[in-house]
Order: C-alpha cells, then structure tokens, then sequence
C-alpha cells in the first residue's frame, strides 16, 4: 500500500506543474485522496463487504467531490486533476498512467445489471467536463477534448472532440500539442461559425459593391 502511495504522488508530481512537496500533495489534493479511498472501499467489495465498501465510497464522495463505485477496476497512476464532479461508474475499468480532469463522466447508458461502462486503455487523457458513456472502449494514448460527449468506440492513438465526439483528422491533430493542451484542441461548432461569418462577410462585400454600381 505505501509502495502504491508514493507511486500517486510520483504520479501527481509528474502530471500537475503546480504540484510541490509531498505533503502539499497529500493533504491538498482530493483527486488524489478520491483514488485512495477507492482502493480501500474496492478491497471490502472484493472479499465481499459490499455495504461496508458503498458507505466508505459515500464518505469520500462527501470529502473530495469524486464519485468512485467501488466495483470499478482503476489501474495503476490515474490522476484526477482538481477532481469536483467526476463520477467513476460501477463496470468502469480505466488503464494505467491515465488523466482525468475535473467534471468528467464515465457513465452508462442502460439499467441492465451487465457491462454498461466505459473501458479506457493506457495513457488516456480525458479533458474538463467530457463525458463517456456505454460499454464503449476507448483505446491507448486517446485524448479527449474538454465537453465532448464520446458514444462510440475511439481507436488507440486518436483526439475526439464535439458532441457527440468525433475523432479528428490528422491535419487538425497536427495542430494539437503533445500535451493535452485545451486552447488547442479544435472545435467543430466554432469552425463552422467561422465558416458562416466568412460566407456572410463575402456576401456584404459582394452587395456593397452592387449598391455602389
């Protein structure tokens, strides 16, 4: 268990710039503190205390603002930056040396007591506010942009964006940093604005020169 701790704090200090000391990360870090109490409350459910795991789960809830069901199968590294308003649901299984920031949603989309989450390989990078839902798998090395709604699968090594999500082409992931960098991400609903307000700029210019003949 200590190996595992200080693991999550190489962890934290490796993906947040903002993180210092140790004891900063510890006491000051509830994406972090989120992922702990998982691990204990994901040990009751194993050997079967599974009230006794939802009240410890409920109880970190309460503490940190991350919502983690104890059944979820989480790998080793994940990082929850900031952490307020992410909900883990029950038949999610997340990889290893993944990042989730705040408000993100793994959820389902059916009532039935079978698979209904999401499974996220290695690596994967989901931005603020995103959300994926169903028992859909999203691959290696995914980035997933702030806000996006993700329903289908993502192949391993791609960027989604928009709602629903839709997985950029290489043109535009080429304009996207190694790092998920969120300025950078494109935006399909503000690139077909733009394209509006072009047209309709030409369309001005064009009347205006017709009103001046």
């Amino acid at each position: 268990m200590l190996a595992r701790i200080r693991e999550d704090i190489r962890s934290a200090q490796a993906k947040d710039p903002a993180a210092r000391g140790w004891l900063e990360i510890v006491i000051c870090y509830p994406g972090l503190q989120a992922i702990w109490v998982y691990r204990v409350a994901h040990w009751l459910w194993e050997i079967n205390f599974r009230f006794c795991a939802r009240v410890l789960s409920q109880l970190g809830r309460f503490m940190t603002g991350v919502e983690i069901h104890p059944a979820a199968s989480i790998g080793h590294r994940l990082f929850i930056d900031h952490g307020m308003g992410v909900v883990i649901g029950e038949t999610s299984e997340i990889g290893e040396d993944c990042l989730i920031f705040k408000g993100v949603v793994l959820g389902g989309v059916s009532t039935e007591k079978k698979k209904r989450h999401p499974t996220l390989g290695n690596r994967v990078v989901v931005g603020t506010n995103a959300c994926v839902l169903g028992p859909i798998e999203i691959g290696d090395d995914v980035m997933i942009g702030s806000g996006s709604v993700v329903i289908r699968p993502v192949p391993s090594g791609c960027t989604v964006v928009g709602v629903p999500g839709r997985v950029v082409n290489k043109q535009e992931k080429q304009r996207i940093a190694a790092e998920l960098n969120h300025g950078s991400l494109p935006d399909p609903v503000a690139d077909a604005l733009r394209a509006v307000m072009d047209d309709q700029r030409k369309l001005d210019e064009r009347i205006r020169k017709l009103e001046d003949k």
